[in-house]
């Protein structure tokens, strides 16, 4: 079984930790406090509801014991269910360059290097000084529109909008632990390591988790239009361990300070290491959030994946062709206030299928007395 409790912050005891175990009879909203696990699925059923009560006192759970005791035993899953998985792209300068450098060689590996070079010489200064939105933002468009050097994903990362997808279906996330998918037709392809902010239905942010937005660069490259063929695979968003609540001791400050820590380890000894720091974000984590909920309604609540700052272009195989993964690879994601996502790469068509949707999941809960006329919840 897999080591729950060393994926968890060092200073675990002192936060208030939200996720999701399965104790034998489905899923289970937990949350850990002062070194205690509870049991909250009779306060709330999910996760969502749990966070929409704005009940988030542990007191009125059901103890469960220590949390070393109670993580040792049960297996850990994704720590939200029927929240919309979403995710904003392109909000790093150094993500927004291997963007264009995707769309320039159309997807293919073999003549990025080149791409690189030439697009870092000439805008990379300019990208990472702009503010999006700004009149410098503008100038920079207009300039860059003259030179024939404009793009789509430039438009995204220095515009006044933010890129914000639907990344995953509802349920279809896994756990720290897990296995996660790339399609077994792409050939380029790159974990994306991010923090993950947690929003209820209002879109007001409540606490904070680890995401790998699993990304292909062929497919995306190839065309924008891919970007759902490129992102919503089986088993190609992971999320985790839990998500950190927002309390006197760890806030949105200490999301937009972080450094988000990468480890890819393959099976022939390839090792690869980087690190993004949140301090580097172009837009700030709540303004994104705000342009999720702008002109739409989340009645579930929302995680939203924030971007990465990490693209990895460290050779792998031939010389000049970058990083892709390979069968077998462990991915590490970590933050020292977060704790630790880890997850092993299979092909999606591999990869164990998703099979509990909404509909199983409610039956799940109304066979536990969990929902229903007797349990008082919405059914």
């Amino acid at each position: 079984m897999t080591d729950i409790l060393s994926m968890l912050p060092a200073d675990w005891r002192e936060g208030l930790f939200l996720g999701r175990l399965d104790l034998g009879e489905g899923p289970t909203p937990v949350l850990l406090h002062g070194g205690q696990a509870y049991d909250m699925s009779l306060v709330a059923p999910t996760v969502a509801d749990l966070v929409g009560t704005g009940n988030l006192d542990a007191n009125q759970g059901r103890a469960l014991g220590s949390a070393e005791e109670v993580l040792a035993g049960a297996p850990l899953l994704s720590p939200i269910d029927l929240q919309c998985v979403k995710a904003a792209g392109v909000t790093f300068a150094v993500s927004a360059l291997e963007r264009v450098i995707e769309e320039r060689a159309r997807g293919d590996a073999d003549k990025a290097q080149a791409v690189r070079g030439g697009l870092e010489g000439r805008i990379g200064g300019s990208i990472r000084s702009v503010v999006p939105g700004s009149p410098e933002a503008a100038a920079l468009k207009a300039a860059l529109i003259e030179d024939g050097m404009w793009s789509q994903y430039l438009e995204v990362a220095i515009g006044p909008d933010a890129e914000v997808f639907t990344k995953s279906p509802v349920l279809s996330t896994v756990g720290s632990g897990a296995t996660i998918g790339i399609r077994s037709d792409s050939d380029w392809n790159n974990p994306e390591p991010e923090i993950v902010i947690l929003a209820d239905a209002h879109g007001k942010a409540v606490g904070a988790t680890l995401g790998n937005d699993v990304n292909l660069r062929d497919f995306e490259g190839r065309s924008a239009l891919l970007l759902g063929k490129a992102k919503d695979n089986n088993a190609s968003c992971s999320i985790g361990p839990f998500v950190r609540l927002f309390d006197r001791g760890y806030s949105i400050a200490d999301v937009e300070n972080a450094r988000v820590l990468l480890r890819i380890e393959g099976t022939e000894g390839f090792l690869l290491e980087g690190e993004s720091r949140m301090s580097e974000i172009s837009r700030p984590p709540l303004d994104l959030l705000r342009q999720c909920f702008s002109e739409h309604q989340y009645p579930d609540g929302v995680v939203l994946f924030l971007g990465t700052l990490f693209a990895p272009t460290q050779d792998r195989d031939a010389p000049g062709r970058g990083f892709t993964h390979k069968v077998g690879d462990v991915v590490t994601i970590s933050s020292d206030r977060l704790g630790t996502l880890a997850n092993t790469v299979a092909t999606s068509h591999d990869a164990p299928a998703w099979e509990t949707g909404i509909s199983a999941l409610y039956r799940n809960l109304a066979a536990r007395g969990l929902i229903g006329a007797k349990a008082g919840a919405l059914v």
